[in-house]
């Protein structure tokens, strides 16, 4: 079962010795680096961001940065000519300084960064390595990319629309004859099945409330990718129209969240909790989203998903970077200009270095007054 697997191997999903590294070491060595990056990666998933409690960093995050630390142990073994797992800070401190001349974007360069102090305070923790410091740090330029990669209040409303068409299928007993074959075979080949065994079941499967839930539920609650991946059938409220998010769960925060939802997200919601209950992909899991393999929706799938929605809604993404992100970005700069700072920070779970935001200021029911007014 998936989740005895993930207990068996915390590192699947995660690539322990990158093709690029495989090609420059020879065996005995991708023997070592493999010993060190595993016994790097699970104290991180473990460790990592607390260590005196025992508290990891998400695996999508440990995922995201390997392939970076990788990297920096390329660079270092380039800079000695030779294969070694002996870094140091002076290594550290080098890689930076060529960070900083290569014509990437800052947050690339910052996100190469928080990879190597990760790594560094494993080797500190474990192997008493000297402890780094950083004496670079990447700024975002003062162009924010935010004002490119937000949706507007028309776009949110297109992407609401474009959710409830996407992946959607006739009703069954309104298509005959050649159409009705013709949209046989569509499902046979989506839902990898033989076109003898497609059925009004398959039919009704088609048009699941899984992605109109997701989408439209991202759009009330700003979900950030972390979120949509760890969400679970226990967040949902559906009587009070609310998310309830428990501390351990949300993200960059400690509090317990009460997330506000419109009623017709709620009433989507419910609708999903019943068909999710017949499909057996679920059997296993209280995850509320899975994609069509079985598995989390991490950043790279709810991209796919916000490309395809786009698609449908013939919104441009030409020059905009339009990740999950967006949907989120927009949520925050209505909510705020609907309601006020305190209700979006609230909204969207997130605590401002001026303010700290202990308890629910703005009750549920005025952010959902909110929420309708932004749509």
């Amino acid at each position: 079962m998936k989740n005895s697997k993930e207990a068996i191997n915390p590192l699947e999903g995660i690539s322990i010795v990158p093709e690029p590294s495989e090609k420059l070491l020879n065996e005995r060595q991708i023997v070592d680096y493999r010993t060190e990056r595993e016994q790097c990666l699970e104290w991180l998933l473990t460790f990592g961001k607390d260590p005196s409690s025992a508290d990891g960093y998400a695996h999508s995050t440990v995922r995201n940065r390997a392939s970076r630390m990788d990297q920096f142990y390329r660079f270092v073994w380039e800079q000695e000519d030779r294969y070694t797992s002996s870094i140091t800070t002076d290594h550290a401190d080098a890689y930076l300084n060529y960070l900083a001349r290569q014509e990437k974007s800052n947050g690339h360069k910052s996100a190469c960064r928080k990879a190597v102090m990760m790594l560094y305070k494993w080797r500190s923790h474990r192997r008493g390595g000297d402890e780094w410091t950083p004496q670079i740090t990447f700024t975002r330029s003062s162009q924010s990319t935010t004002p490119r990669d937000y949706l507007t209040r028309e776009e949110r409303a297109k992407i609401r629309d474009a959710a409830l068409e996407y992946g959607s299928v006739p009703n069954f007993d309104n298509v005959y004859g050649d159409r009705r074959e013709r949209w046989k075979a569509y499902l046979a080949q989506r839902f990898e099945k033989p076109k003898s065994d497609i059925s009004r079941e398959d039919w009704e499967r088609a048009n699941s409330w899984k992605i109109p839930t997701l989408v439209w539920t991202s759009l009330d609650a700003g979900l950030r990718p972390i979120e949509v991946e760890r969400a679970t059938v226990s967040w949902v409220d559906v009587e009070n129209s609310v998310l309830r998010i428990p501390h351990e769960e949300s993200s960059k925060n400690e509090e317990n969240w009460i997330v506000s939802l419109q009623d017709r997200t709620a009433e989507m919601l419910e609708h999903w909790l019943s068909q999710r209950q017949t499909n057996e992909k679920y059997d296993d899991t209280d995850a509320l989203w899975l994609t069509r393999e079985g598995n989390s929706y991490g950043s790279s799938a709810l991209r796919y998903v916000l490309q395809k929605l786009c698609d449908i809604a013939g919104i441009s993404t030409e020059n905009r970077t339009m990740s999950w992100y967006a949907i989120r970005h927009s949520t925050g700069t209505y909510m705020t200009r609907e309601e006020d700072l305190a209700a979006a920070q609230t909204q969207l779970r997130h605590l401002s270095p001026e303010t700290t935001m202990k308890y629910d200021q703005t009750p549920p029911d005025t952010r959902r007054n909110a929420l309708q007014k932004i749509d």
